[in-house]
């Protein structure tokens, strides 16, 4: 009877002793997954290609992830259609858009991934095509064209106001916009330009009917500006928008 307890006593002892080194060892795992420090993927690093089926269609550097370097993208013949240069993952310096046959089309200088500056055009030849002025994103009036033996391109129209007044009868005040060449390519604006951008954000179109701007003006209860500014989008025969600005006098002060 002795034997059996003091056996019973020895088992006891020894799964409580296992029990206390299990216990230990948890902990200690415990610790060691603590005090483990975990790295986190900072990305790909190297110039990725971008296919489309076999073709290769784009080339881009990464820095950790984030594009830094050189883009590329190229013409289904292989040749470079597009170069930007990216810095923290925005677009920087000058960026370049190429003929297929090789010479640069474009260049657009970028200042923290928006245009600012002067971007320039160009000929097969190499020579100056067109010069339009950025400021911040936003188109400013500085513009040049030149023809294909280096001339400076002038004589662009002028805006052209006609007036329908009748205030004294009804309250209303109509003007109407015309190119002064009748051209039909263009758009017309109505906004504070005297910054010196083209802000669309800041300015309201007007109805433009084959060239003609209407701009309907109605008397109102509280006193307005003695003036109204108008802009002209005309499309050039290069494509571009040459703009074009016009402060009219206004014979009332309450119109809107």
């Amino acid at each position: 009877m002795r034997l059996i307890s003091g056996a019973v006593l020895l088992l006891s002892v020894l799964l409580l002793n296992q029990g206390c080194t299990g216990a230990g060892n948890s902990k200690k795992d415990s610790k060691t997954s603590a005090d483990t420090i975990t790295v986190p993927d900072t990305g790909y690093t190297g110039i990725k290609q971008y296919f489309s089926g076999n073709t290769l269609i784009k080339e881009v550097t990464f820095k950790n992830g984030i594009r830094q370097g050189e883009m590329r993208s190229f013409y289904t013949t292989k040749e470079v259609r597009q170069l930007f240069w990216y810095e923290n993952g925005l677009r920087e310096d000058s960026a370049k858009w190429y003929y297929v046959e090789g010479p640069v089309f474009r260049a657009t200088p970028y200042k923290r991934d928006t245009i600012h500056g002067i971007q320039q055009q160009y000929f097969k030849n190499g020579k100056i095509k067109a010069r339009l002025g950025f400021e911040k994103g936003l188109r400013t009036f500085f513009f040049e064209e030149y023809t294909p033996d280096g001339k400076l391109i002038t004589g662009y129209p002028d805006i052209v106001v006609s007036i329908k007044d009748d205030y004294k009868t009804n309250g209303t005040y109509r003007i109407s916009l015309e190119l002064s060449n009748k051209a039909t390519k263009v758009k017309y604006f109505r906004g504070d330009f005297s910054k010196g951008v083209y802000d669309t954000a800041r300015c309201e179109p007007v109805k433009t009917v084959n060239g003609t701007g209407i701009l309907n003006l109605r008397k109102t209860s509280t006193p307005t500006n003695p003036n109204v500014e108008v802009l002209a989008e005309i499309l050039t025969s290069y494509g571009n928008n040459y703009l074009l600005v016009k402060k009219i006098d206004l014979p009332y002060n309450d119109l809107k």
